[in-house]
């Protein structure tokens, strides 16, 4: 019988820590554009202009052409070893820098076509010119990060977790330094003019996500030599699987580009509310979500190339039992602390109350998706180990119909507005999860849903714990229109998440969650010492 397999809490916890310190560092660098510019037409246009490349990121870089080429690199370490997966790292380096290099060149050409139909046609002949100019500059970072997520799969396939993790940190921190002062230089009173140079900082951003991994490159003894051979049987393979996982991957984007479509309908406010609503769901999302499943995708590419479905079972299952644990306290959390976490990071300048309140709620009721979210993210990568790409293509698809009729139904029937939008996000990522999970269990065998069932149960107590304490700070300590300093705030936000996150995983450490436990030990082993 094999051994459980478990994904390592070492490593998920090294990688949720640069996440979060990326997460972090994207939230300061929208606060500092924010309040550079306001929320008006030259933030609409850099952020529209960047829109495009970040969706083509997220749908081939970091997303399909990350999960194929991590799937199939892994599987040739488990079966031929390093230097057969050099080789292959080595063309399909050459394809995606040559592809993407043509991707670049047509962006820049088809910018006015692409804008067009990203604003509807709505916005002024001006306001249009400056948002394809800065699509134009912006353009080649897909190929910086086509190729940085290329790095990071050969890194995660040899288990090192920590640089790749951190590089969108650096991109973080070369977007605002690079982009502040090249903006200051070109116009000082940061007008029009000084997108330029966010723009170009967002190219210098991207150039240091990608060189800030090469050491670490080097280290587990990868040299790259240009290799045009591409007739090969894993290029092929890498190819293969990229096709279902950037239909896959395109479903969340496509779901927010129609979601700001609804949004736009409703005047001036809920694309933004929206975004920043979103933008915050994302930080536990990324911290914990996409932390297990960039540390769950190897092992069980590994365990299903070798054919140990019982070790793919039991990594993928403690995997969804560790984001559950993780995203369940921060779920609650970010729907009963809504209104102060957004007071404090965004009511700031021309953010007034009454937009803190709207974006509140548009936060509550995303958050409700964020523990089926997270699972999907550990889940859906699992389907191209098991060489089942098709599955989560086919879901995507049926998400994208389900979303767009539940935006209808919550905006037009029922009445709810913005809020209904964020709903149905979050009932889509709940029945994407549902699906997924069933058809694994088809095909993969039993994943130890007694095991999840009974962590629901005993996070039960815990979690009403976890929401006490948040109420009672939001009805005592953030009274509505109470007049608070604004370091007061921000004490008081940090101090309740600390309290009741302390409360909720000593709780669940006392009945025995497992999952917790293995984080104890964790740092009984680092700090004990």
């Amino acid at each position: 019988m094999a051994e459980p397999q478990r994904v390592s809490t070492r490593a998920t916890g090294v990688v949720g820590v640069a996440v979060m310190c990326s997460r972090l560092l994207g939230l300061i660098r929208e606060q500092v554009f924010a309040g550079l510019f306001g929320a008006g037409k030259n933030l609409d246009a850099f952020l529209m202009a960047f829109r495009l490349p970040n969706l083509l990121r997220d749908l081939f870089a970091e997303g399909a052409l990350s999960t194929a080429f991590i799937t199939t690199f892994s599987r040739k370490i488990a079966t031929e070893g390093d230097e057969s997966a050099w080789r292959l790292g080595n063309k399909v380096a050459t394809l995606t820098a040559v592809f993407m290099s043509a991707v670049t060149l047509l962006g820049i050409i088809f910018a006015p076509q692409l804008i067009h139909l990203m604003t509807w046609w709505s916005w002024s002949p001006e306001k249009t010119e400056t948002t394809i100019l800065l699509t134009r500059i912006m353009w080649p970072f897909i190929l910086l990060v086509s190729l940085a997520a290329l790095v990071m799969g050969m890194l995660n396939a040899k288990h090192v977790f920590g640089a790749p993790a951190m590089a969108s940190s650096f991109f973080n921190l070369g977007s605002i330094i690079g982009g502040v002062a090249f903006g200051w230089w070109l116009d000082p009173h940061f007008g029009t003019r000084s997108l330029i140079g966010l723009s170009i900082g967002t190219l210098i951003g991207g150039i240091w996500q990608l060189s800030s991994q090469f050491p670490s490159l080097r280290r587990v003894g990868y040299k790259y030599h240009t290799d045009f051979h591409w007739r090969d049987q894993g290029v092929r393979t890498v190819l293969t699987l990229m096709g279902p996982a950037v239909i896959a991957a395109s479903a969340v984007q496509v779901n927010v580009l129609i979601n700001s479509g609804f949004a736009a309908r409703l005047g001036d406010g809920p694309v933004s509310w929206l975004n920043i609503a979103f933008r915050l769901m994302q930080l536990p999302l990324g911290i914990f979500g996409v932390a297990v499943g960039t540390v769950t995708l190897p092992l069980v590419s590994r365990t299903a190339a070798l054919g140990d479905m019982a070790a793919f079972r039991s990594a993928l299952a403690h995997a969804i039992r560790l984001v559950t644990l993780l995203t369940i306290p921060a779920a609650i959390g970010l729907i009963i602390l809504a209104q102060p976490i957004i007071s404090v990071i965004y009511e700031h300048g021309r953010f007034t109350p009454e937009a803190t309140r709207q974006t509140a709620g548009a936060l509550q009721f995303y958050a409700i998706g964020l523990a089926a979210y997270s699972a999907v993210k550990v889940l859906a990568p699992a389907f191209y180990a098991l060489d089942k790409r098709y599955l989560p293509m086919v879901v995507s698809i049926f998400s994208i119909i389900i979303n767009f009729i539940l935006n209808w139904f919550f905006m037009f029937k029922v009445g709810l507005g913005h809020r209904g939008l964020a709903l149905s996000t979050s009932l889509v990522a709940l029945t994407n999860f549902l699906l997924l999970y069933i058809m694994m269990r088809k095909y993969a065998g039993p994943l130890e849903t007694r095991a999840i069932l009974g962590l629901l149960a005993r996070l039960a107590i815990p979690s009403l714990l976890l929401a006490g304490i948040c109420w009672l700070a939001l009805e005592f300590l953030f009274q509505a229109g109470a007049p608070l300093p604004e370091w007061q705030k921000i004490i008081g936000v940090l101090l309740v998440i600390a309290v009741a996150a302390a409360a909720f995983f000593g709780s669940a450490f006392l009945f025995r969650v497992t999952e917790v436990r293995d984080i104890v030990d964790l740092v009984r082993q680092r700090f004990g010492r």
